[in-house]
């Protein structure tokens, strides 16, 4: 077995792991410093000591490894992804962007290779927003960005966010010393599977994200009149179901053809609905993403625009929340042909695609320039969901592009 798939091996080994610091029995899920996060930033900080890295957490509780340039305190490539989970998840999101520099780093430490710059894996606590419903708060710690209002969130038990904080050993007053400093960052690279069936469906191995999508996101309550399904005619009907239905049906024509512009009505809800009573209310979220920002405000505007055209010829008035709104990361272009030429070189087709998920890497762009690897996923690209799949195969070549981007990398500056 060559060095690649002896990589491939281990990070697929290692996937299994970290599977077993789970909250749930018989499933993964693993959310912000319980127990089974503990246990899986200890397990992660165990294999980057054996690695060659030192290990440091956080007042956030990343786990950050550092593996050493030829010279103390040399500049650092950023890399890493999270290790907190949504609820019954799969073992790779996030999870792959950690392991996967890890056994790499390995492999320059048992043949004494060092870089011109240090290289840090940041294992990410808190990526997906599920115990406090607030996202991207490690790579928010590490760039500066950290939104100190999230601390008075609680969770499902009553608890603030600080005090979960200090009761695993944190302290809150010192998420501003866990920010990196600008000019000592080269980039930040981040390997992640696709979460989508692109490569799957094209026979690729490995792409080079073009760009993570900004998104907007809606909640909307629409209100009709609810009456007898068997006394009122169809012309005087104010259903509140089927505006639904038409703005989502609007929702997909506007955003179908274009190329990277997503549309998606998620949550459709009557609530206190019967089989025989025309719907007097319905509750719906929206969430449009594109990879760039003007083409995803362009479709909002004009789905904005058709909303209160469809309610106002239906009767039907409606309460539009807007909940979320980020606007899209671009992958640096130097970051991306470097990626290029590291796929190019492992004679692989080079595909470029879009990320429709958000990622760390929209946080640590407020600091450093950043690019994306990202690997075929099994399944019919199924994420967040137990039956989400790669192969080792996909392992081994990812890690050999990684290798090759590392040991061929020039910075900008």
């Amino acid at each position: 077995m060559n060095q690649a798939s002896n990589k491939g091996a281990t990070i697929m080994r290692w996937a299994d792991d970290l599977a077993s610091h789970s909250e749930a029995e018989g499933m993964l899920t693993r959310t912000y410093l319980t127990a089974a996060h503990s246990g899986a930033a200890e397990q992660l900080g165990q294999w980057m000591r054996e690695a060659g890295m030192s290990v440091r957490r956080d007042a956030a509780g990343n786990v950050i490894g550092r593996y050493e340039g030829q010279v103390a305190d040399a500049p650092v490539l950023l890399t890493g992804s999270h290790f907190d989970t949504v609820r019954d998840a799969g073992k790779y999101d996030g999870n792959l962007g950690i392991l996967l520099p890890i056994a790499c780093i390995a492999e320059w430490n048992r043949q004494g290779k060092r870089f011109p710059f240090a290289i840090e894996v940041i294992g990410f606590a808190e990526e997906e927003g599920v115990r406090f419903k607030a996202t991207l708060l490690g790579s928010r710690a590490c760039a500066g960005t950290f939104d100190n209002s999230v601390l008075d969130k609680v969770d499902d038990q009553g608890q603030t966010m600080r005090q979960v904080m200090h009761a695993a050993g944190f302290n809150s007053q010192d998420l501003e010393r866990a920010a990196y400093a600008r000019e000592k960052v080269l980039a930040f690279v981040e390997v992640h599977i696709e979460q989508g069936p692109v490569l799957l469906d094209e026979s690729l191995p490995v792409g080079v994200v073009t760009a993570i999508s900004g998104a907007t996101r809606f909640l909307v309550q629409a209100t009709g009149l609810a009456g007898h399904a068997g006394t009122v005619p169809m012309t005087l009907r104010r259903d509140a179901a089927m505006t639904a239905a038409e703005i989502g049906l609007t929702i997909e024509k506007r955003c179908s053809g274009i190329p990277g512009l997503v549309g998606t009505v998620g949550q459709l809800a009557v609530p206190n609905g019967a089989a025989n009573v025309v719907p007097g209310k319905a509750v719906f979220t929206i969430d449009i993403r594109a990879e760039t920002d003007d083409v995803r405000e362009a479709a909002v505007n004009d789905v904005l625009q058709a909303m209160q055209e469809i309610s106002a010829r239906r009767r039907v008035s409606l309460d539009i929340n807007k909940t979320h709104e980020a606007s899209s990361v671009p992958c640096a272009g130097w970051l991306q042909q470097q990626f290029a030429e590291a796929i190019t070189a492992s004679g692989i087709p080079l595909r470029y695609l879009p990320s429709g998920a958000g990622h760390d890497a929209m946080a640590i762009a407020a600091i450093a320039d950043v690019a994306m690897l990202f690997v075929r996923c099994g399944n019919g690209g199924i994420s967040h969901h137990p039956d989400e799949i790669m192969t080792v195969d996909d392992a081994e070549t990812a890690a050999e592009v990684f290798s090759r981007f590392v040991e061929h990398f020039k910075p900008q500056h």
